[in-house]
């Protein structure tokens, strides 16, 4: 632990402060944070875009913490500050005695731009990330022998698919690493020991999907736009591929990425090089996804965690000076992430677009809609859009409104269609809250005001009265 301590106290400087500046965060819960912590109300052993484990966090802060933003993104910085420390073990196990070395892994990783964002707002990327990081340092150690290793090595691998199922690139690493390098190769009795704990904590989520229609399934399909009612199947878009390249050199840091893909193109890496056989996959995937149809830039995040390591060893061997650069450089764009939620009226996005147009408004428009809804005397609350219901259940959390989403035609299209979609039979008159007027000739308009600012800026927001005859 000794060899740990400098790469601690980095840790610990950058945690500290981040959850310092989290206490002066201004900005409303983003759509799928709210989402995330409605899933951890209700336990389910899968969820209809993502597996469980973020529900379940939020789930247990919910059980020892008031409900607030603060709380909600408090996990985020503490796990990726615990990411950092286990790259940083990684780092101390490849060289033993790399005290310095693990030191500007855990500083690197941590100062990554996409790190900064993933420690502000909560998601399943920064879940995912500890148990990956850990998942590859169990396997790099069970390659020197022994079976507990791997097993440990197939539970964290199993723990973090149950944070999100981009982890499963972790199984391509692991099947590169046992064909091209021998000196990681795991003997068949070790393999079987770390599949059977894998296997068996992603079982209850894999029996989710087959019960549910495999929902979690269909809709990461969707989202890669190859099925679903929106798939229009595979096309060339070659904007789109330069696009996401670009992105990646914008959430590693540029030197970082760059020193990334010298490692990989020359396969050097000081004894890091097999790492490269765990950042690639996603990268190369998604690339490919992002030249025939779209793909975000966090989709590879998983491929950093290897990533990170095998950079910030090539730069501290070759390039100490440009490590130093990279990370003052990748330090100083960290400040502008809290510095935006502290001032989200004031800071601009890397888009140009105004802080407050995504992360502002959206509470101020649910407690718009709870007033109306009293004043006009409904009985629940029924939401067209899913921005606005994913507000609505957490901002009037703890009232006695029943909220609903439209009733599905054909395959619910979000969560709330599948999981609180409006009655046959509801509790009329219903408050129906959209940026569309309805169609019912018998609603009744309680207002249509234009938002003025925030997420739901310049639009028209319909607040009618639905009588049975609209139900």
């Amino acid at each position: 632990m000794t060899d740990l301590r400098p790469a601690l106290t980095v840790t610990a400087a950058i945690v500290g402060l981040r959850i310092v500046f989290l206490a002066f965060d201004r900005t409303d819960l983003f759509v799928d944070e709210a989402q995330y912590w409605l899933w951890g109300q209700e336990l389910a052993l899968g969820y209809f875009s993502k597996p469980p484990l973020i529900g379940w966090l939020l789930r247990a802060m919910s059980e020892i913490a008031p409900q607030a933003t603060f709380w909600v993104r408090l996990p985020a910085p503490i796990l990726h500050g615990a990411t950092a420390l286990i790259l940083a073990r990684l780092a101390l196990m490849v060289r033993p005695g790399g005290t310095t070395l693990a030191a500007w892994v855990a500083a690197a990783y941590l100062t990554m731009p996409i790190v900064s964002v993933g420690s502000w707002m909560i998601s399943t990327d920064t879940v995912m990330a500890p148990f990956l990081a850990a998942g590859l340092a169990l396997w790099w150690r069970a390659g020197r022998g022994g079976l507990a290793p791997a097993a440990l090595a197939g539970a964290m691998l199993g723990l973090a698919f149950m944070a999100k199922y981009a982890a499963v690139y972790a199984v391509a690493g692991i099947a590169l690493a046992q064909m091209l390098v021998p000196a990681r190769r795991l003997g068949g009795v070790q393999l079987a020991v770390m599949v059977l704990p894998f296997a068996i904590v992603i079982a209850p989520n894999l029996l989710w999907n087959l019960s549910n229609d495999m929902t979690t399934v269909a809709h990461t399909m969707e989202n890669v736009g190859w099925i679903g009612p929106e798939g229009r199947g595979p096309s060339v878009n070659p904007g789109g591929f330069a696009a996401f390249v670009a992105s990646q050199f914008g959430v590693m840091g540029p030197v970082l990425m760059a020193a990334l893909v010298w490692a990989a193109a020359t396969r050097r890496g000081a004894g890091f090089g097999w790492l490269a056989l765990f950042a690639l996959p996603p990268l190369a995937v998604v690339s490919v996804q992002a030249l025939l149809d779209q793909a975000y830039a966090n989709w590879a995040f998983a491929g950093l965690l290897a990533g990170v390591p095998l950079a910030t060893a090539i730069l501290y061997d070759r390039a100490p000076r440009w490590l130093r650069i990279s990370t003052a450089l990748n330090a100083a764009l960290c400040l502008v992430v809290p510095l935006a939620a502290a001032l989200p009226g004031v800071m601009r996005l890397p888009s140009g677009e105004p802080m407050a147009a995504r992360y502002l408004g959206r509470a101020q428009v649910s407690r718009m809609i709870d007033e109306a809804a009293r004043a006009g005397g409904a009985s629940a609350i029924l939401a067209t859009d899913r921005d606005l219901l994913a507000d609505l259940f957490w901002t009037l959390d703890g009232t006695d409104w029943a909220i609903y989403a439209p009733r599905p035609e054909g395959a619910p299209s979000n969560y709330y269609e599948q999981t609180r979609p409006l009655p046959d039979d509801p509790p009329a008159p219903v408050l129906r809250a959209s940026f569309a007027p309805s169609d019912c000739a018998a609603a009744r308009t309680l207002a249509a005001p234009r938002i003025a600012g925030g997420a739901h800026a310049g639009r028209v927001l319909h607040l009618e009265l639905l009588p049975p005859a609209c139900l």
